[in-house]
């Protein structure tokens, strides 16, 4: 076997090391599941094996399905769907329940097996430990975690999760783990009597040993007569509550956009009134199902796929090899540089941190103590791990510190003067090849670099707030920004673990243009009269994590005041005001509501609690309407502002590559995951369709629903943005 080593020992307990050849982390793929049912044959006819322990050769045991595989797969049942659709799906089916089966065989096969669980089991990983007889997991592997991440790409436990969980814990307690994709620790899967114990690593295969040898009939639990699911089977009324309000709590949480939610629970629930053969049956129809949703093919392709390809310096400019950043400057130590000294630190970097004063500096140093302090107090890490993390961050005003950096990160405020001066000092001090890189949120970077001695090491490297959670980084290209520069670039956001996308230069970039017509669509419904709950509402139903106004709070509504006077005054002549400008005007200006950072604007706060500002009607020009328009226009309207303002990007050349503008809406902004991004959101609805929605949306409320023309030509042709795009990027 290739991803199998089968040893027996002579007591005849067979060790089965999972452990592919050329990857870091163990998958499924099919060649993987061909090799498990050919050892849980032997493992069954063999009468010199007494039963098992399975284990992995590398510091994971299995990460779970080989998702790339298995979309190559669908595309392949989805061409054959036009001409033969039950062929299609019936050998989908099989091919699907192959690993289901593979699992059945190995509980059912009449010898002990145990799990040694040496570290991290997701997915399908868990799925073929939970069915197993018994699980040991090390205690000395500190990324070992348990659980079925599924869910966050559209799918569900597909090989037995949603039939095994509920039968070993309940059906109450099985629901965080299947439908929220929990990762739990090796302790707390113990107390949740998903794994037997928790035992140094040195010892785990030796007591997952002793295990099998003291139970030689171990079967699992609903294999046995009587069987009763913990808490109460599904139509008792201790168990029936977990049925009566899941529906409605899944529809309240995801306002049905993700159908892998409702799969889940149709599956637990059929499937805790079946016999285990015939409920693993329904779950791979369920599973099925979900493939075939094109939700769920946008989702894999862009969060787990593209990600991936993109996370690994897909971006990178054919010229240029991979490098390494070990010291860098931040200038500017407000919260965004902070965050960025943060996050550098904690990825090994040197960070020399320069404010304007010393206060200034050690000030932004101690947002890092802050949030290491609440990581030591939850014991996710150590005092001593904080104390290097810190070591690695000098506060300072001396530019001199900088002679030896790899890269700079200017993060001071919207001000092209203030930056102009920042760049001259800053370029009197470091070295020759390093990069200087602004954060600057919309001032275009070939604007910027006309301060620079060099422009070809100049470049955008726009952060997210707050930066510590925010997983999008944009690498904004000046006209003369270099191959060497974006690849350093790509070094720099990679090491800190960041998504990078790379864009050509142009006001507001890709994120920040496309979201400001996302916050510009609330400020629209605003002005016409549209109830704020139906806008902010509205836009969570169709899928944002929050509504336009509640981000522009987040965002602060003083920013938007910032670069608003910036932009009038960058354009003169040529600026359009919009509907937005006399109200962010009279926010700041009047009532002094900068958003949640003074706990005033679009919302009042409390603490955590919020409600939306009862004087927010005055900014209806003509008052409320009386017939407000329904939830769906207000979805369509936030989602296809969005949408076109994206596809305007890729047909001005801003963004390149489809994958990396899905990723940058998802991870930059918060467009609606379920779709898979701004671009496959288009493709989604088909090009023809989306255009005729857009003119309609155009007529009724504004040129910020006019297409470009390329979408419309596409349209004619019947192409696709990925099917344009995706091949050449």
């Amino acid at each position: 076997m290739k991803h199998f080593t089968l040893e027996t020992d002579k007591d005849g307990i067979a060790l089965v090391t999972f452990d592919s050849p050329g990857r870091s982390m163990n998958v499924l793929s099919q060649d993987v599941v061909g090799e498990i049912n050919e050892w849980v044959e032997t493992l069954t006819n063999d009468e010199n094996i007494k039963g098992a322990v399975i284990t992995s050769g590398k510091d994971a045991f299995c990460a779970g399905a080989n998702l790339e595989e298995l979309g190559g797969e669908f595309a392949g049942f989805a061409a054959r769907m036009k001409d033969d659709e039950q062929g299609a799906k019936k050998d989908m089916f099989d091919a699907v329940f192959r690993l289901n089966s593979a699992f059945r065989a190995l509980e059912t096969c009449g010898k002990p097996v145990a799990a040694a669980l040496n570290g991290l089991a997701l997915g399908g990983g868990f799925e073929l430990a939970l069915a197993c007889h018994a699980r040991f997991a090390s205690n000395d592997n500190p990324k070992l975690r348990l659980g079925f991440p599924e869910v966050m790409v559209g799918l569900l436990p597909g090989a037995g999760g949603t039939q095994r969980v509920p039968r070993m814990i309940g059906l109450m307690n099985a629901a965080p783990l299947l439908l929220q994709a929990k990762k739990i620790k090796a302790a707390e899967a113990v107390s949740m009597n998903l794994v037997n114990a928790v035992v140094p690593g040195v010892e785990l295969i030796e007591t997952a040993k002793t295990w099998v040898k003291e139970n030689p009939k171990a079967k699992q639990p609903w294999d046995a007569d009587r069987f009763r699911f913990p808490g109460g089977d599904p139509w008792t009324a201790s168990g029936f509550p977990m049925f009566a309000g899941s529906s409605a709590m899944v529809r309240k949480e995801s306002y049905g956009n993700y159908p892998a939610m409702g799969n889940i629970l149709r599956c637990v629930y059929e499937g805790s009134q079946l016999p285990m053969d015939a409920a693993l049956r329904v779950e791979t129809r369920y599973f099925c199902q979900l493939l075939l949703d094109p939700k769920t093919q946008n989702m894999i392709r862009t969060l787990f796929i593209s990600k991936q390809a993109i996370d690994k310096g897909g971006a990178r400019p054919a010229s240029q090899q991979p490098g390494e950043i070990k010291k860098i400057g931040v200038i500017g130590a407000g919260f965004m540089g902070a965050g960025v000294a943060y996050v550098s630190a904690m990825a090994g970097i040197e960070v020399v941190l320069i404010d304007r004063d010393q206060e200034g500096a050690d000030k932004g140093k101690a947002l890092t103590e802050k949030e290491q302090a609440k990581r030591v107090k939850r014991k996710k890490t150590t005092q001593e791990k904080m104390d290097a993390i810190l070591a690695r961050i000098t506060p300072t005003t001396d530019y001199g510190l900088l002679k030896d950096v790899d890269l700079i990160v200017e993060a001071v405020f919207e001000n092209s003067e203030l930056k102009a001066s920042i760049t001259k000092m800053a370029e009197d001090v470091i070295p020759k090849d390093a990069v200087f890189g602004s954060n600057t949120s919309t001032i275009p970077i070939s604007d910027l670099a006309k301060a620079s001695s060099r422009p070809e090491n100049f470049i955008g490297i726009h952060f997210f707030s707050p930066v510590h959670k925010m997983m999008l980084v944009e690498i904004i290209k000046g006209k003369e920004t270099s191959d060497y520069a974006i690849s350093r670039a790509l070094d720099f956001a990679t090491r800190i673990r960041k998504t990078p996308i790379v864009v050509e230069d142009t006001r507001g970039f890709y994120a920040n243009r496309c979201v400001m017509r996302y916050i510009n669509e609330g400020y629209n419904m605003l002005s016409e009269g549209v109830k704020p709950a139906l806008i902010e509402q509205g836009a969570r139903m169709a899928g944002m994590p929050v509504g336009p106004l509640s981000l522009q709070d987040e965002v602060a509504i003083d920013l938007a005041y910032k670069i608003l006077q910036q932009t009038k005054s960058d354009l003169g002549n040529q600026y359009v005001a919009g509907k937005m400008d006399p109200i962010v005007t009279a926010m700041i200006e009047k009532y002094d509501r900068k958003g949640r950072k003074n706990e005033k604007g679009f919302y009042d706060y409390k603490g955590r609690e919020k409600s939306l500002w009862p004087e927010l009607g005055q900014f209806a020009v003509n008052g409320l309407l009386e017939n407000q328009p329904s939830a769906d226009e207000v979805k369509d309207r936030i989602l296809y502002a969005q949408a076109i303002e994206a596809a305007r990007t890729m047909a001005e050349g801003i963004i390149a590559d489809p994958r990396e503008a899905d990723l940058g809406s998802i991870f930059g902004w918060g467009f609606a995951p379920f779709t898979g991004g701004a671009i496959s959101f288009i493709d989604m609805v088909g090009m023809a369709k989306f255009v005729a929605r857009a003119d309609e949306l155009r007529k009724t409320y504004g040129e910020q629903f006019e297409v470009p023309e390329l979408l419309r030509d596409m349209a004619q042709a019947g192409e696709t943005l990925y099917g344009k795009f995706g091949e050449a990027a």
